[in-house]
């Protein structure tokens, strides 16, 4: 019998941690040019089609794939700082952090994670610093389910 993380309860408690609404997790895909929806919180269904796979470079979290650092907005609402597009403001989200998930083995980003705030929200570099040991942690479930080949 294999382990399998429950990604939600994982999701689920970093946004507690955090004090946050809403959240992501991606896995990025084998061709390292797509982000798939792991899971989530609080997103609309409505939006769901346009973060089940997001484009490295695209968005909030491919913004983060892309460049290999924290992406973040102190207020979506106001401001789309140049990588949400104009859709995420239908999440309510104003204060939201993404950051990319690294590879141990490799340093490559192999997913990120994302949360947010329905009020505006200015992450603290401590707050930045923790959400990346999640997001570590999280890269060792997804390389440990790739060497188990899930």
């Amino acid at each position: 019998m294999t382990n399998h993380p429950d990604w939600q309860a994982i999701l689920d408690s970093i946004l507690a941690d955090f004090g946050c609404q809403t959240g992501t997790i991606h896995q990025a895909a084998a061709d390292g040019k797509f982000l798939t929806l792991v899971c989530q919180t609080g997103v609309p269904e409505s939006l769901m089609d346009k973060i089940s796979t997001i484009p490295f470079g695209k968005g909030i979290a491919g913004a983060a794939a892309e460049r290999g650092e924290p992406v973040e907005l102190c207020n979506l609402q106001q401001d789309l700082g140049g990588v949400a597009k104009p859709d995420a403001r239908k999440t309510g989200v104003s204060g939201s952090l993404a950051v990319p998930v690294f590879s141990k083995a490799s340093s490559k980003v192999i997913g990120t994670l994302g949360i947010g705030k329905f009020a505006p929200y200015e992450f603290t570099a401590a707050e930045k610093h923790q959400l990346a040991d999640f997001a570590a942690e999280i890269g060792g479930h997804f390389e440990h389910k790739e060497a188990r080949g899930d």
